[in-house]
């Protein structure tokens, strides 16, 4: 009898066990949340298109010529070869190098006049047959190694470049952009490239290929290419960062917008705002495949035939989030 009761016992206790604990807690927690497809809608009043400036464009296919974007540096260019000066040369160096050099090319200028007059003075003795006609050929012996001379004290000076006063009022000026090596081939050397300061917004100012020195970074991998640029307004100046929009050789079809209509959140997604009825706009995320010098070609997001926003595109996301314009 006592071992019945023993065995009951221990049958009851694991169920008062499992009875008085406590159940575990859920690993995670899920919640619904907005979709993208769940994005709010805009609609203006006339009055608010008009003083927002909308405008509007039917998307379509096109195509557009390549570009790749860098960045670049102002530098001062060097017309008779030498490297082009930037803001990471010693420029005091460079000073006291172009006064050595120029005070070499006037000490050869002055050797060479010396030598020319030496050279009329032997020539007309002998003409009047008071001189011998050897003196009067070392004299010209030495007025040509005069000016060979001067000559090269002078192409020495010009491979200094201009001088350092004068380098923030040149009217020329070169872009320096790094490319890498495999990618040089790719890049246009005939067609212009794009310069603009960084953070602008606007189309940018065209700067024409030219010819300079080799110069590359081995530990980069980069080979530098260099284009000219008008600066005459003094827009530009030495040792200045810019973006380099460099043309590639190529060309690339499908779905085209403006490069103003794509807008960017703060984690990089790209929109952009679609017309769905009259003064009625919806955001609507796009996917870019590749920025020509004409607009951006679109991967996915848009159908052709669908109405974008191209001009107010900034405003509209402003006023979707609650930002001022």
């Amino acid at each position: 009898m006592h071992r019945i009761s023993f065995l009951c016992v221990l049958l009851l206790l694991p169920a008062c066990g499992e009875k008085g604990k406590t159940p575990a807690a859920a690993p995670a927690k899920t919640e619904v949340i907005a979709h993208e497809t769940e994005l709010l809608g805009l609609t203006l009043t006339p009055q608010a298109v008009q003083r927002l400036g909308i405008a509007t464009i039917t998307v379509g296919t096109g195509r557009t010529g390549m570009i790749r974007e860098t960045s670049g540096e102002i530098v001062v260019p060097n017309g008779s070869g030498g490297v082009p000066t930037g803001s990471l040369s010693n420029l005091a160096q460079i000073g006291a190098a172009q006064a050595t050099a120029d005070g070499e090319v006037a000490r050869t200028r002055a050797q060479a006049r010396l030598a020319r007059i030496a050279l009329d003075r032997a020539s007309q003795l002998v003409a009047e047959e008071a001189g011998s006609v050897r003196a009067r050929d070392e004299a010209a012996a030495a007025l040509a190694t005069a000016q060979a001379q001067a000559h090269v004290a002078l192409e020495q000076r010009r491979l200094l470049g201009p001088s350092v006063a004068t380098l923030g009022r040149q009217s020329t000026l070169w872009v320096r952009a790094s490319v890498s090596g495999t990618d040089v081939t790719a890049i246009s050397r005939l067609a212009p490239a794009s310069v603009r300061a960084l953070g602008g917004t606007d189309a940018g100012q065209p700067a024409r290929p030219v010819q300079a020195p080799p110069s590359a970074n081995a530990a980069a991998g980069t080979i530098d290419l260099y284009y000219a640029i008008d600066n005459r307004d003094h827009r530009w100046r030495v040792g200045q960062r810019v973006a380099v929009q460099l043309p590639m050789g190529r060309m690339q079809q499908g779905l085209t917008v403006p490069a103003s209509a794509v807008v960017r959140d703060i984690y990089g997604g790209e929109w952009v705002y679609a017309q769905t009825a009259p003064n009625h706009y919806v955001r609507q995320r796009v996917e870019i495949a590749s920025t020509g010098t004409d607009g951006v070609i679109l991967a996915r997001g848009l159908e052709p035939g669908m109405r974008v926003v191209t001009t107010g595109a900034m405003e509209l996301f402003g006023t979707e989030f609650g930002v001022a314009h």
